[in-house]
């Protein structure tokens, strides 16, 4: 038996643990549970801070005496239902459903794959993995195989195509050419954190999409590169006896269908642009004029509803997959089932992030460890990558985005805040 290299057990250990891990919702109560107790910890020794702003004592709360009991009992609503992230994601959701619900998605993706040159395939096939993320099931379920079919029928190991588009769509989850589901989410996590400080403060869905470009970018060239260079050779000459199966190409009618979602969709960013461009538009700051604390931004999230919405029911209404109201509630609602789960991790995240901000735990944190990390000068660049090793450490044990920066915001964005970092940055 070949002895596992220390790598190999590394990353056994990793699995092992990680599957060990709670479910994320009970991870949350877990967590909101330890807050209370902690809360009543610091609250009986006296930990306290002066903010560095108004120089005023912030003392921890005890959630665990009388007041803290009732104000748990009588927030848990509130929590909930004012929680940044669930409002968000519905709204954007009512959108992405509808172009889901319509094939357009699917069609995109299988008209970026089948339309590229031979020598951009792998290229093509990764992107359209990273795009896919913009709907829930087109990436796993039908583009990996396709990536497998569109390879065996161009003479190259399927299971190459297989993993260039698995590595597309797993390697992906973080990178986009547009904004996906999740950005609304850790834009309000964000908020929420970056509140503890200012209360005003609102971090806007499309603070990371630059970064998801350039990572979105550098993973299409890193993946075509791995699997021409390193993958297709290690597998070696396909010698299957079975024959290609016969690629579905793009339709006429898909074809018109996706013509004219595409004008519409330029008709639509000329509008918004028309409100935001020009000194006097309508969804600039009516008071200063200016751009980066309008309307525009504001409701950002009702403009990635119909971004998505108006290509979406123009494809349907030309292909048939939308011919009246009722083909459209149902695609908007068909989005909204697969919610449930996301719902329900939300209720508990909601609860643990205001008990945390409640107790001034998250505050008095931030403001001892900012002062702390001043005091040692440890600051800028081994800052960034100490926080950027955590983040590492974290992402192979806890799979979900969402639950891991709920975990991580309310501490390190008020902390790094008070380090003069902007919570989009951090």
């Amino acid at each position: 038996m070949t002895k596992k290299s220390r790598f190999a057990r590394v990353l056994d250990t990793i699995e092992v643990v990680g599957n060990k891990l709670p479910h994320p919702a009970t991870l949350f109560l877990m967590m909101a549970v330890l807050v209370a107790l902690l809360s009543w910890w610091a609250s009986a020794v006296g930990l306290q801070a002066a903010h560095p702003a108004t120089g005023e004592i912030i003392k921890v709360k005890n959630l665990l005496d009388a007041d803290g009991i009732r104000w748990i009992y009588t927030n848990v609503e509130h929590n909930f239902v004012k929680f940044p992230p669930l409002g968000l994601v519905l709204v954007i959701m009512v959108g992405i459903g509808v172009a889901e619900g319509s094939g357009l998605f699917t069609v995109l993706v299988r008209q970026l794959v089948l339309g590229a040159p031979k020598r951009l395939i792998t290229a093509a096939i990764i992107v359209a993995g990273i795009f896919s993320h913009l709907a829930s099931e087109i990436g796993y379920v039908i583009l990996i195989p396709l990536g497998a079919m569109i390879f065996h029928a161009l003479g190259r190991h399927p299971m190459a195509g297989f993993a260039a588009a698995f590595a597309g769509v797993s390697a992906g989850f973080g990178s986009n050419f547009l904004i996906g589901s999740v950005d609304p989410i850790l834009a309000g996590l964000s908020t929420s954190a970056a509140q503890i400080i200012d209360p005003e403060m609102n971090i806007n869905p499309m603070v990371n999409y630059f970064f998801m470009v350039a990572s979105a970018i550098m993973i299409t060239f890193v993946g075509t590169w791995i699997t021409e260079k390193i993958v297709e050779p290690r597998l070696g000459k396909y010698t299957g006896t079975e024959k290609p199966l016969e690629i579905e190409q793009i339709t006429p009618l898909e074809k018109k269908g996706l013509r004219w979602a595409g004008i519409g969709t330029l008709v639509f960013i000329a509008l918004m642009a028309w409100t935001i461009i020009p000194e006097n538009g309508l969804l600039r700051d009516p008071e200063t004029g200016g751009v980066l604390r309008s309307p525009f931004f504001s409701g950002i999230v009702v403009g990635l509803l119909l971004l998505f919405f108006v290509p979406g029911i123009i494809y349907g209404i030309i292909v048939g997959s939308v011919k009246s109201d009722k083909d459209v509630v149902k695609h908007m609602t068909h989005s909204m089932k697969g919610l449930g789960g996301y719902i329900v991790l939300v209720f508990f995240a909601a609860q643990f992030i205001y008990w945390f901000n409640y107790s001034n735990l998250g505050l008095v944190v931030a403001i001892d460890g900012a002062r702390f990390l001043s005091s040692i000068g440890f600051t800028g660049i081994p800052l960034i990558l100490a926080f950027l090793l955590l983040s590492a450490i974290l992402n192979m044990f806890m799979g979900s985005a969402s639950a891991k920066w709920a975990i991580m915001a309310p501490v390190f964005i008020p902390m790094f805040m008070l380090l003069g970092y902007h919570p989009g940055f951090t």
